[in-house]
């Protein structure tokens, strides 16, 4: 267990990274590509030439014989939702950092994006069941605590499961969020608890991957633990079938997720620990 001071520091190293790059590169971004999205009802009015005739109000016209539309005006304030994957398989990583560092850095990117615009920010903690969740507040007390926890939590359970944490926040978050899932995606079997929360909310899943996850190198005979189940097997990697089944598993699950987060309108992106995420983010952004 790190010392409170070794966490301060931690904190305090991630919020000047993180900080200076939703400064200067997100802040903007994220803006434009977030509001304006969430639009409530404010008032009906009659028709004008060149109004959205998908914004009628029919039932209004029908009482006064005559075409009435609907108004929006942009909500202010949005919500965002960070769910983190804390599982044992995002404590892999073979070249400089564990996947749940860039999982931590991201997310700190995104909720100080969020903090700018002076938007809630809410944190779920997952594995196979939901391990922590901190409402939706504002202010930088609160990042700093998300932050402090997306660091130090220990998780109760190394495996995942991605479609119950998606149901928790469904049943959490009553109005409409932005919600970013950061995970590995090894996993499926959440397609449809997906297509549900999507309808609803702005979803995106970010994907963060190590290279040497893609394919096993021929090293023979090799005992492997899976961080999920903590169980040891005996593996040849100097067979090539085993090596091919392997990559087929694998290329299996990042089908999986690209296929499932499109398929339900909802946003996707994949991040590499060695790659720079802030290139992947702000391409994403502007993408949209």
């Amino acid at each position: 267990m790190s010392t409170t001071k070794e966490l301060l520091k931690k904190v305090r190293k991630i919020e000047i990274k993180t900080r200076r790059l939703s400064d200067h590169v997100f802040g903007g971004e994220y803006h434009s590509t977030f509001k304006g999205r969430g639009m409530t009802f404010s008032e009906v009015r009659q028709y004008q030439f060149g109004d959205d005739v998908r914004n009628i109000d029919w039932n209004v016209t029908a009482r006064y014989s005559e075409p009435y539309i609907k108004v929006f005006e942009e909500e202010r304030e949005l919500t965002m939702m960070l769910m983190a994957d804390i599982s044992g398989s995002e404590f892999f990583g073979t070249d400089q950092q564990f996947k749940s560092e860039i999982i931590t850095e991201v997310a700190a990117t995104l909720a100080f994006s969020a903090m700018q615009n002076n938007d809630k920010i809410g944190l779920i903690l997952f594995s196979d069941e939901v391990e922590l969740y901190i409402p939706p507040k504002k202010g930088k007390f609160h990042v700093l605590r998300i932050i402090r926890e997306l660091i130090e939590f220990k998780p109760k359970s190394k495996k995942t499961d991605i479609a119950n944490a998606l149901k928790y926040m469904r049943n959490v978050m009553k109005k409409k969020a932005i919600v970013f899932v950061l995970s590995d995606f090894i996993g499926d079997d959440y397609r449809d608890t997906l297509k549900i929360v999507a309808n609803k909310h702005d979803v995106t899943g970010i994907r963060i991957y190590d290279a040497k996850e893609e394919n096993i190198p021929n090293l023979g005979m090799v005992q492997m633990e899976d961080e999920e189940t903590g169980e040891l097997v005996l593996v040849n990697t100097g067979s090539k079938a085993v090596r091919n089944n392997y990559h087929t598993y694998y290329r299996e699950r990042v089908d999986y997720f690209q296929e499932s987060f499109l398929k339900s309108g909802a946003g996707a992106l994949d991040c590499r620990v060695d790659e720079s995420y802030v290139k992947k983010l702000l391409g994403y952004f502007k993408r949209r």
